[in-house]
């Protein structure tokens, strides 16, 4: 589908500066832009590509003023960044929707698939499972005993929600994540071995959560595993059983979640953090990457480091860790002094 300058200027109550009647079909980088392709200018140290790009339309802020000669279309917005997620999600709403139930897939009679849904080849739904209208259950997908899935979520290729487990209205699974496997539950026996701990809950995932690639979200030993409304999650994440994540919150990839923990509303968790079980994390707290957290965390804290400190103590104590090899060598040199006035 086609969009003109003035049909997005009038979409965005923006202001042309060049060809009305320029038009676009795509959305692309403001470095990577080629012709029939909308571009967005949201940092300054792009700017050098403005004069350029082969984008036919580049998204700019009202104060914007070109330094050189511009060969582009220019739209002034008040906010390019707003503007651009309101164009993606307008483009994505006009690609085209899987419809339809593959004579592949094997429902099970006792199960329940609602209306306009699209399922995949090769995905099995076990017996009681309940699909909600408007979903899009792609190829391989495997949906447990007594499964309930939301309306309008989508799953993609290979995802496995075993049985019992709850997925909201309008969740994505991406592709191989993997819902409701056993929490990592064992007890130690006198000759060494190990006795497997029965994990009889289940995981329950709210509405509008987005989970990345690969991830692992465990069953509870009892009750529930719980995700609630919003959060989203990147790729390969492990979440432990009995965890309750709260509401909005994002993680980034590679971030491990042990047993019983709970994370607040609207955390930022950045990549490859670790946190240790049991251990309650507060809202609106930020976790730097690789940050090892093993004692709770208080709302709206800022944590760095292994094991984790706060953010200023971190900082400071980083600025000293840089210097200590300057302070080990000052330290050997009036050692060196001393033990020579102490021999003199």
């Amino acid at each position: 589908m086609q969009f003109t300058a003035e049909m997005i200027a009038g979409l965005l109550n923006g202001t042309i500066v060049g060809d009305k009647n320029a038009t676009v079909s795509t959305v692309s980088s403001i470095d990577g832009g080629k012709s029939g392709s909308l571009a967005y200018l949201t940092n300054a140290k792009y700017e050098q590509y403005v004069y350029t790009t082969e984008a036919s339309i580049v998204l700019v802020d009202n104060a914007f003023e070109p330094k050189q000669e511009v060969t582009t279309t220019l739209i002034k917005v008040a906010n390019v960044g707003e503007c651009v997620l309101n164009l993606l999600e307008m483009y994505n709403a006009t690609r085209p929707r899987k419809t339809g139930i593959s004579k592949l897939a094997s429902i099970n009679e006792a199960a329940t698939v609602g209306d306009n849904c699209y399922v995949g080849d090769f995905t099995v739904i076990e017996a009681g499972a309940k699909v909600g209208a408007n979903c899009q259950i792609y190829p391989q997908c495997y949906i447990g005993d007594n499964v309930t899935i939301g309306e309008g979520t989508k799953l993609y290729p290979g995802v496995k929600i075993y049985e019992g487990c709850v997925i909201g209205k309008n969740c994505i699974l991406h592709a191989g994540v993997v819902i409701g496997a056993d929490g990592f539950g064992f007890a130690p026996r006198a000759d060494g071995t190990f006795a497997k701990i029965p994990q009889l809950g289940n995981v329950i995932i709210e509405d509008n959560v987005e989970l990345g690639a690969n991830t692992c979200i465990d069953r509870a030993k009892t009750d529930s595993t719980i995700v609630r409304q919003g959060v989203k999650l990147d790729n390969l994440i492990q979440i432990g059983h009995n965890v309750e994540i709260g509401a909005n919150t994002v993680m980034s990839a590679q971030v491990g979640i042990a047993g019983t923990s709970k994370v607040g509303a609207n955390c930022f968790v950045a990549g490859q953090v670790g946190v240790a079980d049991h251990v309650t994390i507060g809202d609106r707290v930020q976790l730097g990457s690789k940050s090892g957290i093993d004692k709770n965390v208080p709302d709206g804290e800022i944590r760095f480091g292994y094991p984790a400190l706060p953010g200023l103590q971190y900082h400071r104590s980083f600025a000293i860790f840089r210097q200590l090899p300057d302070l080990a060598a000052k330290v050997r040199e009036l050692e060196k002094r001393l033990n020579s006035e102490t021999k003199g």
